[in-house]
């Protein structure tokens, strides 16, 4: 049968935590009454994880994919995203503090009207300098800049609908920002408390170097979210504004001239005001090159700048003849 739910589960090193973690997944998902899938996806572990989750899949629709090196959780999930089959794609985090009891009120809310619902885990079971502080910093800078009010970008535990999920093209250290992506495609995006249990075994893979990769990801998401389709709204802007800086320190050099009697050399403001004109020429450029590779990337890939949310059927009543 066609699963209703696939949960995506990445894994790097996770060995101790599997089998518990495969137990109470396969309670929570079975629970559900609806058919369903596991894909486990090996990140190229190094611990035996893929031996462990061999002895795992032989239970229920469960499957393990194994990564030929550690490409970084990004490109795991990704994996796992393309050979999931089901309506609705849950992903969670390997190490067992997400819990899987929460997927059951995380489809109820989807199924709500929701097309993205993000886990947001109030009460986290972390060390707080290290990486509650750091994550609630860089949670507030991501809500603000791209406009998607959500308390936890970092909680892996999340359900998608799969059809907008799989239009997704996902690289780098992107995953953290998949609701906010999905929301400039035009999903709607919620959030649902859950629980976030203490690591009981292994150790966490994540440092404070993560957050300054969250800060250049997150310059990569705004462009590509605001100005993929029109990049020379953002270059062409830069360079109106450093047009009409240099244009006004160039009159004021002129008139410091003409009516104070300051000569232009006496007047470093001139310096500056051609190198910001030289400034504003070469953003003009960028964006008309950037509008060039634009347009050829739509072409070549035959990818439409715009996401189909729904399609009504043909009516089937008889038409009125005038």
């Amino acid at each position: 049968m066609q699963p209703v739910i696939s949960a995506v589960i990445p894994v790097f090193n996770e060995k101790e935590s599997l089998a518990p973690l495969g137990r109470e997944l396969a309670a929570a998902l079975d629970a559900l009454g609806q058919p369903y899938e596991v894909i486990w996806v090996d990140d190229g572990s190094t611990d035996g994880s893929f031996a462990e989750l061999k002895g795992i899949i032989a239970a229920g629709p469960q499957r393990a994919l194994r990564l030929s090196r550690n490409f970084g959780q990004t490109a795991a999930l990704a994996a796992g995203i393309a050979a999931a089959g089901g309506e609705w794609i849950v992903t969670l985090d390997a190490d067992g503090q997400n819990d899987p009891a929460d997927i059951a009120a995380l489809l109820r809310a989807a199924r709500a009207g929701s097309d993205v619902v993000s886990g947001w885990r109030r009460e986290r079971r972390d060390k707080l300098f290290s990486r509650r502080l750091p994550s609630r910093a860089a949670n507030m800078i991501i809500a603000a800049v791209t406009g998607v009010k959500l308390h936890d970008f970092g909680c892996t535990l999340k359900i998608y609908r799969t059809s907008l999920l799989k239009s997704v093209d996902l690289y780098g250290e992107m995953h953290r920002f998949l609701p906010a992506i999905l929301n400039y495609a035009g999903a709607s995006v919620t959030e649902l408390e859950v629980n976030h249990r203490p690591r009981t075994a292994g150790r966490s893979k994540y440092g404070l170097a993560r957050t300054f990769k969250v800060v250049l990801d997150l310059l990569t998401v705004k462009f590509m979210g605001d100005f993929i389709t029109k990049p020379i709204y953002l270059f062409g802007g830069i360079s109106l504004w450093l047009g009409a800086a240099a244009t006004a320190m160039a009159a004021w050099t002129l008139y410091n001239k003409f009516f104070n009697g300051i000569f232009v050399k006496d007047q470093p403001l001139f310096l500056l005001a051609v190198f910001m004109a030289l400034a504003g020429i070469q953003f003009a450029v960028m964006g008309l090159l950037a509008e060039v590779i634009v347009r050829t990337y739509h072409s070549a890939n035959r990818k439409p700048p715009y996401t189909v949310a729904e399609t009504a059927p043909t009516g089937t009543g008889n038409a009125v003849k005038g």
